[in-house]
């Protein structure tokens, strides 16, 4: 989808701007409400534009993008299925076993503090699985000194 106005120079804080306005239906006003509840959830999150027309919110990896079709906007969280969801706000990509979604439909509203702790929550497990990966790999080069000594494979 070629949005009005969007040229290579924008950020993809204006592009996902554009793509909110060119959704001049209830699907722009649903995402820039979810866009909204984000930025207050977690006012230092990176917003990206991804694979051509995609909203993404990441801080430490991904949180989830925001994908709009005819008759839904669908948030997807890349890790999803690892988040606890009381208020069982995920209602889409339910069987996987790494993301879940959220299809917001034209009328419905979305649980704004439990929207929020999903996203608190995701940013959190980025966190924690970023400082696993580092010190993983600490460990894997203080546990093996030799490797260093050897140098590169020939």
């Amino acid at each position: 989808m070629t949005l009005p106005g969007v040229s290579q120079a924008q950020s993809a804080s204006e592009h996902i701007s554009n793509k909110i306005a060119a959704l001049a239906d209830w699907r722009g006003a649903a995402l820039g409400s979810v866009r909204a509840l984000i930025l207050e959830a977690a006012p230092d999150i990176t917003e990206e534009w991804k694979w051509g027309d995609t909203p993404v919110w990441s801080q430490g990896g991904i949180v989830c993008t925001g994908e709009s079709y005819k008759k839904v906007v669908k948030l997807t969280f890349a890790k999803g299925a690892s988040l606890e969801d009381p208020a069982r706000l995920f209602n889409s990509s339910l069987d996987g076993k790494v993301r879940r979604a959220i299809d917001i439909h034209e009328g419905e509203e979305l649980d704004a503090a439990a929207f929020k702790a999903l996203i608190c929550q995701a940013i959190d497990l980025n966190s924690a699985s970023n400082s696993a990966s580092n010190s993983a790999s600490k460990s894997a080069s203080k546990s093996n000194p030799s490797e260093k000594a050897r140098g590169p494979l020939q």
